[in-house]
C-alpha cells in the first residue's frame, strides 16, 4: 500500500490499482484517474474520464448507496444506468467469469467485502455464448487470474475486453454484500 492508500501489483502484464472511495471522491473531484483494472496493452485505449464515466462516478459520489433500492436506477438512459443488488459471496470455484461487449462495469461495494477476479478475454474458454439481450457471456477461469478485494466504498472500473468474476468470498466465510454496478456504454 502506498502513501495515498492505493495497493499496487503487477501480474502477467496487468496493472491493478485500487482506491478506497474516500480517496476516489477526492481524486475524482479533481478530475484525475482513480481506478484501473486493465491490461497494459489496452489501458491507453480507454478514456476513464469520459463524460459517461464521469456520470457514473458522480452517481456513486452523490447518492447514499446503502439506501438505494435493489434494481435498476436510470442515470442517462441506456448509456449510463445503475443496477443495485444484494447477495452472499460464494467460492470463486462456484462461479464463471463474465464479460460484456457494450458496457464498462463500474462496480462499487456499498456494504460487505468481496473478491473480484479479472482476466483478459483473449484465450479464455467460452462457457456460455454471448447473450446480446443481456450483454454478457460466461467463461472458464484461467489460473492464475488477477484478483482484487473490494471493501465497502471501494470501486473497480472494468472495461469490455476483460472478463470478471465478482461476488467471490474475500476472507474465510461468505458475507452479505450490497453492491452498485453502474453500466457505462463503451
Amino acid at each position: 500500500m502506498d502513501k495515498m492508500g492505493r495497493c499496487e501489483s503487477v501480474a502477467c502484464c496487468r496493472v491493478l490499482l485500487c482506491y478506497n472511495f474516500v480517496t476516489f471522491k477526492r481524486i475524482a473531484s479533481k478530475g484525475l484517474d482513480t481506478m484501473l483494472v486493465a491490461s497494459i496493452e489496452n489501458a491507453e485505449a480507454h478514456d476513464y474520464l469520459s463524460e459517461r464515466l464521469k456520470k457514473a462516478y458522480a452517481f456513486l459520489r452523490e447518492n447514499d448507496l446503502g439506501a438505494l433500492s435493489c434494481g435498476r436506477h436510470d442515470i442517462d438512459g441506456e448509456d449510463v444506468f445503475a443496477n443495485v443488488m444484494e447477495y452472499d459471496t460464494v467460492s470463486a470455484e462456484a462461479k464463471k467469469l463474465e464479460a460484456h461487449k457494450l458496457y464498462y462495469d463500474v462496480q462499487c461495494v456499498a456494504s460487505g467485502i468481496e473478491r473480484v477476479e479479472v482476466a483478459p478475454l483473449e484465450g479464455l474458454v467460452c462457457a456460455k455464448e454471448y447473450d446480446e439481450a443481456d450483454d454478457y457471456a460466461l467463461f472458464e477461469s484461467p489460473m492464475p487470474a488477477t484478483s482484487v478485494v473490494l471493501h465497502a466504498g471501494e470501486i473497480a472500473v472494468l472495461p469490455p475486453e476483460d472478463a470478471h468474476k465478482p461476488g467471490c468470498i474475500a476472507e474465510d466465510a461468505p458475507v452479505h454484500v450490497k453492491k452498485v454496478v453502474v453500466k457505462v456504454r463503451a
